[in-house]
């Protein structure tokens, strides 16, 4: 029997480390695929859209769960089925990240893949491409956040490539700004670059975060979206100088007299209230609000990131094994409270805005499993890459967000 998890709960001085992590990955994160248009070529025609049905057939067909059942609590379970393959591979999707590419780079177990997540009262029906395209057929949904946000956004595109491959229409070659059209159903999707959700800018060893002033890279251009599915955490952990009103009110970990120092919690409730009020507040955005709680930051064993901590473990957590506490509970607090603030503060005004939350952070807390650790590139490579113990591995347990996803946007049945 596994030893019970224990989380880690850096100390203050310690805290910004988990930030720094995610900014390694990402600056070491350029290497992609050949591009999706390549691939899509390389196929025979015919592959590109591998299923047809009419419109509205497969989604009202899509087995739902039981109303009333809660989706986000559970526990992970042995996936028993015969047919309990992965939804896709790194052979089968040429979407995944290079530092999530788990197979691709080694991991020698796959037991991490033979687990589904099963709510409390209820079964999850399994990923269904299909259903999931003809609910978003001629809509639009935009990831905002960051790269845990388009590691969410990349297991979406693997799981739909069981039925479709999309064409990149992105107008810029960043990619922290993706946009990705599948022309069967008129479906776009894109992700946003804003690991704050609001105005930001690093001067020497600090940030400087505007957390009354949200972010304009993915602001400007959201209003035309259908559903935006809002994400961010991990960045806050950064040495930061907090202003509002142009002017500054506190910082966290700069040292500087007179300032005051606030907790992490402080800046990334404002942050959020900000982002919500531009989605709520204004009446331009009339779509869905998705507000995705965190993914675990306490997954490090052994040490902190920089001092050989590491995610080595090959099954989940039994619920009762683990807690949320410490960083995670904290930034977890915050998002809850924000989003229902703000749903009541739309509902008072009258705001058009959908808002509803999707509360993964329970269910991910069980898989300290499903991360990358050192298999996100070659051992000989000559790279200076810490333990990942913050994404996912693609596939691995974040496929089952979009199972949960899927659940959220299937139209009530008639």
């Amino acid at each position: 029997m596994q030893k019970k998890l224990q989380l880690v709960n850096p100390a203050a001085a310690t805290l910004p480390a988990l930030a720094v992590l995610t900014l390694v990955f990402l600056l070491t994160s350029r290497r992609q695929h050949p591009s999706i248009d390549a691939y899509r070529s390389a196929l025979p025609s015919s592959t590109s859209v591998l299923h047809r049905s009419l419109p509205g057939s497969s989604a009202a067909a899509a087995a739902r769960v039981p109303k009333g059942c809660d989706i986000f609590r559970g526990e992970w379970v042995p996936d028993d089925d015969g047919c309990a393959l992965p939804y896709y591979t790194n052979l089968s999707c040429p979407l995944i990240q290079e530092h999530q590419n788990c197979m691709k780079y080694g991991r020698p177990d796959r037991g991490f893949l033979r687990w589904r997540w099963r709510p409390a009262g209820c079964e999850m029906p399994r990923f269904d491409a299909e259903a999931f395209l003809d609910a978003v057929r001629g809509k639009s949904l935009a990831f905002v956040g960051d790269s845990l946000a388009r590691n969410h956004m990349q297991s979406l595109m693997c799981l739909l490539s069981k039925v479709e491959y999309p064409k990149d229409i992105s107008t810029n070659t960043s990619s922290e700004f993706k946009t990705m059209h599948y022309e069967s159903y008129n479906f776009t999707i894109a992700i946003f670059w804003s690991p704050f959700l609001v105005k930001a800018n690093q001067s020497e060893t600090l940030w400087n975060l505007f957390l009354d002033e949200p972010d304009e890279s993915w602001t400007a251009g959201i209003t035309s979206f259908d559903y935006v599915l809002l994400s961010a955490a991990n960045w806050f952990t950064r040495p930061s100088v907090f202003y509002e009103g142009g002017r500054v009110v506190a910082c966290h970990y700069c040292h500087f007299p007179g300032v005051p120092d606030r907790t992490l919690r402080y800046s990334l409730r404002m942050a959020f209230r900000a982002a919500l009020r531009v989605l709520t507040g204004d009446g331009r955005f009339n779509g869905t609000v998705v507000v995705r709680t965190l993914s675990p930051t306490s997954h490090f064993e052994g040490g902190e990131w920089d001092k050989g901590g590491d995610c080595r473990r090959t099954r989940p957590v039994a619920a009762n094994e683990t807690r949320m506490a410490g960083l995670d509970l904290d930034f977890h607090e915050a998002q809850v409270e924000e989003f229902e603030k703000a749903k009541k503060e739309a509902a008072a005004t009258g705001s058009s805005a959908r808002m509803v939350l999707m509360d993964t952070t329970p269910a991910m807390l069980q898989r300290p499993d499903g991360h990358p650790s050192r298999y996100g590139h070659w051992p000989h490579e000559n790279v200076t890459l810490y333990n990942d113990c913050v994404h996912w591995c693609l596939p691995g347990p974040i496929d089952a967000r979009n199972e949960m996803l899927l659940q959220m946007l299937l139209p009530d049945p008639v």
